[in-house]
């Protein structure tokens, strides 16, 4: 992986400043660099990590899995598309396994996800069944943890 690329997804957006001096190059080529990224999308956005609890605007947050029928010609990409298109999902994924798809989606609460997946999900024509698990907390996301713990557990090795 590009070491340009692999600085932003470890540590997000930084001052092309601080980009440069990181991988060794001058900041006109980490802006070239970063402009062809974003055009040839690589790089399909940048985003804070948030502490929902810290910012008080939690909402609800739920995993569902979709079990879908493939459409001809289409396959699942239709389907995933059309439900990825939804703004209360926040993530959709083709999986291996008992389902087809992963969604991840949020609301201002209990029943609005509720609703989204009786009155959106559940009536797009292809969808078999659903089963929906909402997320009580978050211990870790994309790679950062959400815990504080000055007395970091140490993981015991056993044969």
């Amino acid at each position: 992986m590009d070491p340009l690329l692999q600085i932003l997804k470890e540590r997000g957006r930084l001052p092309t400043a601080e980009l440069a001096k990181l991988t060794g190059k001058s900041e006109p080529e980490v802006e070239k660099a970063l402009r062809r990224f974003e055009s040839d999308r690589v790089i399909l956005g940048y985003q804070a990590i948030l502490d929902s609890d810290k910012t008080g605007h939690g909402g609800v947050r739920a995993v569902i899995e979709v079990k879908i029928t493939p459409e001809r010609d289409g396959g699942f990409d239709r389907i995933a598309a059309r439900v990825a298109r939804y703004p209360e999902v926040v993530s959709c994924q083709l999986m291996s396994g008992g389902y087809d798809l992963l969604i991840v989606v949020e609301g201002s609460d209990l029943k609005r996800v509720a609703g989204f997946v009786a009155e959106k999900l559940s009536t797009i024509q292809g969808v078999i069944s659903t089963a929906t698990h909402f997320q009580l907390k978050t211990y870790k996301e994309a790679g950062v943890l959400f815990l504080q713990d000055d007395k970091a557990e140490r993981l015991s090795i056993s044969p």
